[in-house]
């Protein structure tokens, strides 16, 4: 049975990774119906929630998430969910302990990145410096993710990173909240878009000293996380209540 508590912090985590999709789809990160977000449910090892396949992220819910577990069973829902979604998020959630949350974008200025022969997020801005020491990169392109493996893949790229550039498709974050996984989604994006911007003036970029990343990371770590997606879901309330429904 589930304690009164163990349902309230279900309710709220549904309720958070509802309001992560529609504010994607606010910021430009979506594309179409593709891509996936998931969440393990609280207070269970072997459960995750995830977006059922063929929702625009504008029209995802509380009530439209699915739950699956590791088998791919889907415990409670209508739709069904993408199968390359659940090969890669089961097996994230499964190995790496801290992947509470696991976020897949072709948000379009890390992607670009990922496109670049040898790209790599550089340490050029301040925005920069507050996740690259949390980023990994797999430079290979393998197609999609049609059983575990890819996933297992994936989880092994990542370590104990928080962020996975993939080459030439997107990326992967994860976090132990949605709070913290968006957030850090939010910060290389812009990141990225810096960067690119940066390059399309055709100048050399102007690289942060090494001495002065150092000194800046403990600085950003984790600064404002938890009231930045506060304050999204206070906007998301007034402009979208019905994302809660």
């Amino acid at each position: 049975m589930i304690s009164a508590t163990n349902a309230n912090q279900i309710s709220a985590a549904r309720s958070d990774l509802a309001a992560a999709f529609r504010w994607a789809v606010r910021l430009g990160l979506s594309e179409g119906i593709e891509n996936h977000f998931s969440l393990m449910v609280p207070g269970s090892t072997s459960q995750f929630l995830l977006n059922e396949y063929g929702l625009h992220w504008a029209e995802v819910r509380v009530s439209n998430l699915l739950t699956l577990d590791f088998n791919g069973r889907v415990l409670d829902g209508r739709g069904p969910p993408d199968m390359t979604a659940f090969h890669i998020h089961s097996r994230i959630h499964s190995r790496l302990p801290h992947a509470q949350c696991v976020l897949h974008t072709h948000m379009p200025y890390a992607t670009a990145l990922t496109t670049l022969e040898n790209g790599r997020l550089e340490m050029c801005s301040q925005t920069a410096l507050m996740v690259h020491h949390l980023v990994a990169y797999d430079d290979s392109y393998n197609g999609l993710a049609l059983d575990s493996t890819e996933g297992d893949r994936m989880a092994d790229m990542l370590g104990s990173k928080r962020a996975l550039f993939l080459g030439g498709h997107g990326v992967v974050v994860i976090g132990r909240s949605v709070a913290e996984a968006f957030d850090l989604l939010y910060w290389l994006e812009r990141a990225c878009q810096l960067q690119i911007l940066a390059l399309s003036t055709g100048r050399k970029l102007r690289v942060i000293p090494d001495t002065i990343v150092g000194g800046m990371r403990q600085q950003l770590e984790d600064s404002g996380m938890k009231s930045h997606f506060e304050a999204l879901k206070r906007m998301l309330y007034r402009d979208e209540p019905d994302f809660i429904t």
